[in-house]
């Protein structure tokens, strides 16, 4: 028996400590991101075991325990504790991110944030793979071009009728070649939607059967179903942001970057593509590997020449598809979500990404880096995601709130915009 206690508190120990520093090594990066971002995002469930496994344990064995798994359970006590205060400092680092940029939040009223939305939401997070639909009508399925299952949408949407409402694109991640629309972006396109805006989440041809662009050119493809029919949904096709997460972070940036390009827009170049605002987490921008990053490099070499990218790629067909190669002063404002523990993408192409925006773009860049976050972290929810959430629909209302004031002001630049009423 204290063999079986002495090997689950060292299975923890270890999964703690790599939650806190990530084995390093192109190997081992995968195994040390699906660890450390379970750990991670899971170090509250995780302490109450640890702490009840101990607990049973001093019960059962009084004192013949066992010492060196209890002090493997001790530390691993204290590296979750440090992992639950990193996760709580996503707020702050958030906040701060989006003031730097945009200002202070000053929304008021009924629709201010309260006192319960910018807490630490701990009874939502007992259950974290539980998703709280209530308040939200989800339509599935629907095609936005020919082609079977990788070309349909769904559409998030709050239960009352309502018109005019905003509109985010959520992008899916997967290396290009895996996952789908049910997967990724959930809780925060339940959240916005709560809060009157419309969500739609995509599907989109993967790699390798289908090769680059057809990804870029299916997520344009819906860009364009989204201004024809989404007023049907309640929508405001006027008003258009995306979002996505790792190569959804990518197809989300190259969408902003790209409006109108008839390169991705293959019998459709007459269709809008552009996107008012855009918010990739833990993306992949640097793809023609042009900053001289090893990691950059080797995903071009390797992932990206075996499985993405199309016949005989040239050195173009890399740049065209790099949101780093791609920034210009027209870009739309920007939120870029990194955690500097990401094993995948390393937190450097994020940086290199933002110091390209910002000394190019008009509009303003907001840049988080979370700390304690792997990879993937706003998958379900947790401590760290309900608080980059937050700031998210902070950042989007703002974006919204720009768009619709320069939208509204007088042709002769008078004084005192209008702004119009928010839509629910």
């Amino acid at each position: 028996m204290h063999a079986l206690f002495r090997t689950r508190r060292a299975l923890q120990l270890a999964l703690t400590t790599n939650a806190i520093r990530p084995w390093s090594g192109h190997r081992v990066s995968v195994p040390a991101f699906a660890a450390g971002w379970l750990t991670s995002e899971l170090a509250p469930h995780l302490l109450a075991l640890t702490a009840a496994d101990a607990a049973a344990h001093v019960t059962r064995h009084r004192r013949a325990s066992d010492p060196a798994g209890l002090a493997m359970a001790a530390a691993s006590t204290g590296g979750l504790v440090a992992l639950i205060a990193s996760a709580r400092r996503a707020r702050g680092v958030v906040d701060a991110a989006l003031t730097a940029a945009i200002g202070p939040d000053d929304r008021g009223g009924t629709e201010g944030r309260t006192p319960d939305d910018v807490a630490t939401p701990w009874g939502r997070l007992a259950f974290p793979f539980r998703m709280d639909t209530d308040g939200v009508r989800r339509d599935r399925d629907i095609a936005y071009a020919q082609g079977g299952r990788r070309f349909l949408l769904d559409v998030y949407r709050p239960d009352e009728p309502g018109s005019g409402r905003p509109v985010l694109l959520q992008v899916h991640g997967g290396a290009w070649m895996t996952g789908s629309k049910n997967e990724q972006g959930v809780p925060l396109m339940l959240h916005m939607a709560r809060r009157g805006w419309v969500c739609v989440a995509i599907n989109y041809p993967l790699s390798p059967t289908s090769r680059w662009p057809e990804h870029i050119v299916a997520a344009k493809r819906a860009l364009a179903w989204i201004r024809e029919h989404i007023a049907d949904y309640g929508g405001d096709p006027s008003f258009v942001a995306t979002t996505g997460g790792s190569a959804g972070g990518h197809l989300a940036s190259l969408l902003a970057l790209t409006p109108n390009d008839p390169a991705f827009q293959p019998g459709f170049t007459g269709s809008d593509t552009s996107v008012q605002a855009c918010v990739p987490h833990y993306g992949v921008y640097d793809f023609a590997a042009t900053s001289g990053s090893r990691a950059s490099a080797a995903r071009m070499r390797g992932l990206l020449a075996r499985h993405v990218m199309g016949p005989d790629p040239t050195h173009e067909d890399y740049v065209a598809a790099s949101p780093l190669d791609r920034v210009t002063d027209g870009a739309p404002p920007f939120f870029v979500i990194h955690g500097d523990q990401d094993s995948l993408v390393p937190v450097r192409e994020a940086r290199r990404f933002v110091d390209a925006l910002r000394a190019t773009s008009r509009e303003p860049v907001a840049y988080a880096e979370i700390p304690g976050a792997q990879h993937a972290f706003d998958i379900f929810p947790s401590i760290r995601s309900a608080h980059v959430v937050g700031g998210v629909e902070r950042f989007l209302e703002w974006a919204h709130d720009h768009h619709t004031r320069r939208v509204d002001r007088p042709a002769s630049g008078e004084a005192g915009p209008a702004t119009a009423a928010r839509p629910r």
